[in-house]
């Protein structure tokens, strides 16, 4: 591997864990983002031309506390210089400056695994500080949490790169302007912050799972993260229902990913998935935490709900087999509770199963105004599907070209075009 695809494939796995010890090393979390951005931008000139270290993570983390080291320092002895004025001018001597952190070692920084999930977590809860706008919050996080670019949390959300940026930035300004402090919140403060923190790591497992650009179609990496941060939410509240659901949709949905590339990569449409590849231990915690969410809750939540979908895919021997009169019926519900033109289309792919395409179509023309499709590609592929279903293959070519025109991922493009390509 050449060093610039090393450094960013350590960024992608480490960026959340170097910004989260960075945060707790020097209490600043505005701070921390910056030194780790600039221990990335060093790596970039230095990685290619000198090779990849030993300890890459531990290499970026170094780097970012000598960054920080010196910026105390150079705080410091300002600080001495406006404390000497002020006593020439009769002001008093007290100085303002933070303390100076401990020094680095000079060698690789070795992680302290008992540290780590604190470290992330706390992330995820300052990131989602309620003085922070929602939209700042998700677009913030995703970016500390996950390592996700501008680009790609644009079009996560459907929004221009420069929006996004100008949230992070003033997201960034906002927690310093509050010192919010570098800490996992207490019991009390944490209803109020958690459904920002759960839906942050959604859209990240959305990613990684159906990655909306790049090469590859499945992103495991942020998928992975965000199961590793569901799993350490539901240690810390095992008591909220709907953290127990999100956990339980991202396992159920994780353990479709073995069968759902093919050797090169390739998508691989559910009803030719070899089923046998599919992870059942994945599956079974996934509906282990199922169960438990329905024993603490007052009925299942949004997350409960869509963890109840994957559940019926999971356990359905084929796509024939699958009970789509229930899952139409698990959408209404979540269409209730969390309205949504993407749960509505998703629901018209169930009805589909369920009825027929053309009751679908109906659904989905009704869903053609919606701006959140305005750029999207989901809508035109579901309704080329339809029409191709429904034998007419001229309005399905069209509908598919136009997918094939707003897709970013090349592995989706690719797998729309065959079906486009295939109706001439």
């Amino acid at each position: 591997m050449d060093g610039r695809r090393a450094v960013e494939a350590i960024w992608r796995i480490e960026s959340a864990r170097i910004v989260g010890a960075l945060a707790r090393y020097t209490g600043d979390f505005a701070l921390a983002e910056d030194l780790a951005q600039e221990s990335l931008a060093e790596a970039l000139v230095s990685w290619p031309r000198e090779g990849a270290p030993r300890n890459p993570a531990g290499w970026l983390l170094t780097v970012g506390r000598r960054r920080a080291v010196d910026g105390f320092r150079r705080r410091a002895v300002q600080d001495d210089r406006y404390a000497a004025l002020a006593r020439d001018l009769g002001e008093g001597g007290a100085t303002s400056g933070a303390p100076a952190p401990r020094e680095p070692p000079d060698g690789d920084v070795l992680w302290d695994p008992d540290q780590i999930d604190d470290d992330v977590l706390a992330l995820a809860f300052i990131a989602c500080h309620p003085v922070v706008s929602r939209e700042a919050r998700v677009a913030l996080a995703l970016r500390v949490l996950g390592g996700l670019t501008s680009d790609e949390i644009a079009r996560a959300f459907l929004v221009p790169t420069a929006t996004v940026q100008a949230r992070i930035t003033r997201a960034k300004k906002t927690l310093a302007a509050a010192r919010v402090p570098f800490e996992v919140p207490p019991p009390q403060d944490r209803p109020a912050r958690i459904g920002s923190v759960l839906s942050v790591v959604y859209v990240i497992f959305t990613e990684g799972s159906t990655a909306t650009s790049g090469e590859r179609w499945i992103r495991t990496d942020l998928a992975h993260e965000a199961v590793r941060l569901a799993r350490v939410l539901a240690r810390l509240l095992p008591h909220e229902p709907e953290v127990l659901g999100l956990l339980a949709l991202l396992e159920l949905t994780a353990a479709r990913f073995p069968a759902r590339t093919g050797p090169s990569g390739e998508p691989v449409l559910l009803e030719d998935q070899d089923r046998a590849r599919w992870d059942r231990a994945a599956i079974g915690r996934g509906r282990a935490a199922l169960t438990s969410a329905a024993r603490v809750g007052r009925g299942l939540g949004p997350y409960g709900l869509q963890a109840a979908i994957a559940e019926c895919h999971a356990t359905a021997p084929s796509v024939e087999q699958t009970d789509w009169p229930r899952i139409v019926l698990l959408y209404d519900a979540l269409g209730r509770l969390a309205p949504s033109p993407v749960v509505d289309l998703n629901r018209a792919v169930a009805v589909s199963m369920a009825e027929s395409p053309a009751a679908a179509l109906t659904i989905v023309d009704g869903l053609a105004a919606t701006p959140e499709f305005r750029d999207s590609h989901l809508l035109p592929a579901v309704r080329g599907e339809l029409l191709t279903r429904l034998g007419r293959p001229v309005e399905a070519r069209e509908a598919l070209g136009l997918a094939v025109e707003r897709c970013g991922n090349a592995r989706e493009r690719e797998l729309l075009e065959r079906k486009r390509d295939a109706l001439d």
